[in-house]
């Protein structure tokens, strides 16, 4: 099959998880044999074309007009993202699918869908609703809206959880058989031990046990939650140091609330990490814990399980999904600091217990995530499309003559 697929991001451009799952997905997809076109925003650190892992990308940039607000500047994106993908298709020959990541693209993917004739599908990774427990001003509607829009216009709407199944057919009353779950995975490789060129020192003392947060510093990862129960968890392990690493919009008050706590002198803030610093942090992490208020799926666990570190997680959305309480980790209750505290003592406390854990865990994560077998759910999910009769490509034959097709393709032909 010939995938066109969009998403707002693709490393090195990086916001959340989402640029992690696209990069390992389309690159298994290229993998087991199909082609794979992906149409990102652009970055100063990437060529505007090029071909990596199979995949053929393109970057675009949003036209350069003063945006209100980001609603506004997403806009602006799709329509150089339809632009790219018109003069794509138009020079490339026929597509079988188009598949949309999240609300971001949903303008650019419908466009396609309709102009194209081709199927579209979605993966939803999360809800503004979700997110935000509720909607509450007019953007966070809008932004709803807009994914209600993109759901009612997919052929087939994947999420990667039970939990997020649940959350689209309640906020959005999607049936069930248009929805698909298949789960976010990890490549064990890159979360390897490969460069011994960092110190532990730097971060704990050799006494201290250190715990470890790895993420966005975003108020629903919970990372307050974290900071409430470090007093607690000081109380039976003294000797403990507590690592927070990563970068985001609440950092400075979640400095703040430390100090106000009085644990700041305990904490180590890094800021955000590469790709080699985080692995020699999961390597030394007594407990590596992750106390999300809200989590989709939680891939951030995924990571920390194929690194090898005994996990903590919050009893929460796809997290629970995940880890097995006593077997593969441990679970606290979202929200509640003083259960937070109580697993996280747990787990410095019992190093035997800990270490069967995190083993488990790894097997786990090798044997249940792995993306090969992902893409191939995914290209199942497109072949079930296409031979539902609805799905096959029509962009050839006939419909290059008719008269919608040559129009679009002439006017994004002379803006390519």
């Amino acid at each position: 099959m010939r995938i066109l697929m969009l998403s707002w991001e693709y490393p090195p451009k990086s916001v959340g998880g989402l640029a992690q799952h696209v990069y390992d997905l389309t690159r298994a997809l290229a993998e087991i044999g199909e082609e794979v076109h992906l149409v990102t925003i652009g970055s100063k650190d990437a060529p505007e074309f090029e071909t990596a892992n199979g995949v053929r990308i393109y970057r675009v940039y949003p036209y350069n007009v003063s945006s209100l607000d980001f609603v506004h500047w997403v806009t602006q994106l799709n329509i150089a993202m339809l632009e790219k993908a018109a003069a794509v298709m138009s020079d490339m020959g026929a597509f079988h699918i188009v598949h949309g990541h999240d609300w971001l693209v949903a303008l650019a993917s419908r466009a396609i869908k309709h102009a194209f004739r081709l199927p579209l599908v979605s993966t939803i990774h999360a809800t503004e609703y979700g997110r935000n427990y509720g909607l509450h001003n007019n953007m966070q509607r809008h932004i709803s809206d807009v994914e209600w829009w993109i759901i009612y216009e997919s052929w087939k709407v994947i999420c990667c959880s039970k939990y997020m199944n649940g959350e689209l057919r309640y906020v959005f009353q999607v049936p069930e058989d248009k929805l698909r779950v298949i789960s976010n995975g990890v490549d064990i490789e890159a979360f390897r031990l490969k460069n011994n060129n960092f110190s532990r020192g730097d971060y704990a003392s050799p006494d201290e046990q250190l715990v470890l947060y790895v993420g966005r510093l975003v108020r629903e990862k919970g990372v307050q939650i974290l900071i409430d129960a470090i007093p607690h968890i000081l109380k039976y392990r003294p000797s403990s140091k507590f690592v927070v690493a990563g970068k985001g919009p609440h950092e400075s008050s979640l400095r703040s609330h430390a100090a106000a706590v009085g644990v700041a002198d305990r904490i180590y803030f890094t800021g955000y990490v590469n790709d080699g610093l985080r692995n020699s942090l999961y390597n030394w992490a007594d407990a590596a814990v992750i106390p999300s208020l809200y989590e989709p799926f939680g891939i951030v666990a995924l990571e920390a399980m194929a690194a090898r570190a005994p996990v903590v997680i919050s009893d929460t959305g796809g997290l629970s999904e995940i880890v097995q309480h006593g077997v593969d980790g441990l679970k606290a209750y979202t929200g509640n600091s003083q259960s937070l505290a109580d697993m996280v003592i747990w787990m410095l406390s019992d190093r035997s217990m800990a270490e069967k854990m995190k083993q488990k865990a790894y097997e786990k994560v090798r044997r249940q995530y792995n993306w090969l077998e992902i893409a191939r759910q995914t290209r199942d999910t497109y072949m079930d499309i296409l031979n539902a009769g609805r799905g096959a490509s029509r962009y050839d034959s006939a419909d290059r003559d008719s008269g919608l097709f040559d129009r679009v393709t002439r006017m994004f032909a002379r803006t390519s």
